[in-house]
């Protein structure tokens, strides 16, 4: 599982703004939302996910606050920002473009793909 692991945590931006373009969430939540849609195979690290939202809100694409969860203890939310839709759009967009070329290469005849 290294190889796909490897390959998703290139995508671990993208991944939280899909997540918080449906709305406001914190870290355990759309860690176990990442979890449940890959059928366990895959989470974040705890350093991982929260490095990523150090980044996006550094950068702009969301926004963070604190509120209360279940039984009042206190939790921070994060929020896409426009500027975050903006890069998700832009993020999903690079990669349809970049699974079409892969797809190319490697679903390819023998011989269709050269170096010439």
């Amino acid at each position: 599982m290294s190889i796909a692991a490897d390959l998703i945590r290139g995508h671990t931006d993208a991944i939280i703004l899909a997540h918080l373009i449906g709305g406001d969430s914190y870290g355990y939540k759309i860690n176990n939302a990442i979890k449940q849609a890959t059928e366990n195979t895959y989470e974040l690290k705890e350093a991982t996910l929260y490095t990523a939202f150090r980044r996006l809100e550094s950068a702009g694409c969301i926004s963070s606050y604190w509120g209360d969860g279940d039984g009042g203890a206190r939790r921070r939310y994060y929020s896409i920002t426009q500027h975050g839709i903006e890069i998700y759009k832009k993020m999903t967009n690079e990669w349809k473009q970049a699974n079409q070329i892969i797809n190319k290469l490697i679903y390819a005849e023998p011989g269709e793909v050269s170096d010439k």
